[in-house]
């Protein structure tokens, strides 16, 4: 029996939750913490050491959520299937939406570091 997977931690669930091109024919699942690992590292430009940390997981946790993500947004991409972003293993962070991995004073240290 495997170890159970730890609940990564999100700043907030996103807004949109499905993209679909107007032909084709296919859907793709992408869990909440794939998209929150794409949102950290792509939209805000953290690092994946500094995404681990914010997800509260072990980098190479992050890598292999990562890598997963990218894999499904190119299949979406590039066969025009639905996207679905939804399900997974995830807990809202409590300073949402405060925080969103912003650095706090110039010190450099992400909000949701702080337990």
């Amino acid at each position: 029996m495997g170890r159970p997977c730890k609940r990564r931690r999100v700043c907030a669930v996103p807004l949109v939750e499905e993209f679909a091109p107007q032909s084709g024919c296919g859907e793709v699942l992408l869990a909440v913490d794939e998209y929150e690992a794409i949102r950290l590292i792509d939209h805000m430009g953290l690092t994946q050491e500094q995404c681990a940390m914010q997800m509260d997981v072990a980098r190479t946790t992050v890598q292999a959520i990562y890598d997963s993500a990218r894999k499904k947004l190119a299949d979406a991409l590039i066969n025009g299937k639905r996207l679905v972003i939804k399900g997974g293993s995830y807990a809202v962070c409590a300073h949402s939406p405060e925080c969103c991995a912003k650095k706090h004073c110039g010190t450099g240290k992400l909000c949701c570091k702080q337990k």
